[in-house]
């Protein structure tokens, strides 16, 4: 078997997870990331079914049985994971009940996955049903879009029109908005299931007074949507002060989807 630390998909996530960290996005063990890899990327590297140890999943989505993900471990520090990943991160595989799943590498220490693991997996599951290129979660504390919860109204057409009228790319980057959820407990079953109803529509979902939850495609898109709104978010507040500012307008940002073939979100453009 070849060393899978030296694997593309170990050495991506840690290297997304650094960047994040190095943001400040992603304070003392705020923060989690996971990622579906398939059986051919894994090939050579890990046995499928050999599995170390059982984990509860605290939920039970059996349409994700049989899918194996990378995950960031419960109480990891940012900081700590690309410098030994198999002790901060693991892989596990869903089994046939869609309510455990194996451990088939990593979590040396014994730890378990990320304590947000069940609005993960109902997050991919809602995701699969929309978008089948789908393989990416992450959740992370990007500074400014929090910041925004605390002063903005919480209305989601108003929360996506400041950001997209902040900078050009955000309307195609984002042209299906960011879902919003009040202020909730963390690492529930319930926030799970809220996310997972927001992300039927937005692929970017803030949690007020707390971070973000995004898919994507891959861990550079999904890095790159947060980044992109996050950039939105610093703008919004560097103008704030100023009385005489301007904004990209409502009939800008048509022109906008137009050019690009994006599909804003219903009733968004007035």
């Amino acid at each position: 078997m070849k060393n899978i630390i030296t694997s593309p998909f170990i050495k991506k996530f840690c290297n997304l997870i650094d960047n994040m960290y190095r943001l400040g996005w992603d304070e003392r063990n705020g923060g989690n990331v996971s990622y579906i890899l398939s059986e051919d990327e894994i090939n050579g590297y890990l046995i499928a079914d050999q599995m170390i140890r059982t984990i509860k999943l605290n939920c039970k989505v059996p349409a994700l049985a049989g899918k194996i993900l990378l995950v960031t471990g419960t109480g990891k520090y940012f900081k700590n994971i690309k410098e030994d990943p198999e002790v901060n991160t693991g892989i596990i595989k869903i089994n046939p009940d869609g309510n455990t799943a194996g451990l088939l590498w990593g979590l040396r220490d014994g730890s378990d996955p990320t304590s947000e693991l069940p609005t993960h997996i109902m997050a991919h599951a809602t995701r699969l049903q929309i978008d089948a290129n789908h393989r990416v979660v992450i959740h992370t504390h990007a500074t400014n879009l929090v910041a925004m919860t605390f002063v903005h109204s919480l209305d989601e057409k108003a929360f996506t029109k400041t950001l997209w009228k902040m900078n050009t790319e955000c309307i195609i980057v984002f042209p299906d908005g960011v879902g919003i959820l009040p202020w909730m407990v963390c690492g529930t079953a319930e926030i799970g299931r809220q996310t997972a109803l927001k992300l039927q529509t937005s692929r970017l979902v803030l949690w007020s007074m707390h971070g973000v939850f995004c898919a994507g495609h891959t861990l550079d898109e999904a890095f790159g949507l947060i980044e992109t709104a996050e950039k939105a978010a610093e703008i919004y507040f560097k103008i704030s002060r100023f009385t005489d500012r301007k904004e990209i307008s409502d009939e800008q940002l048509k022109l906008l989807t137009t050019a690009f073939a994006v599909k804003a979100k219903t009733d968004y453009l007035d």
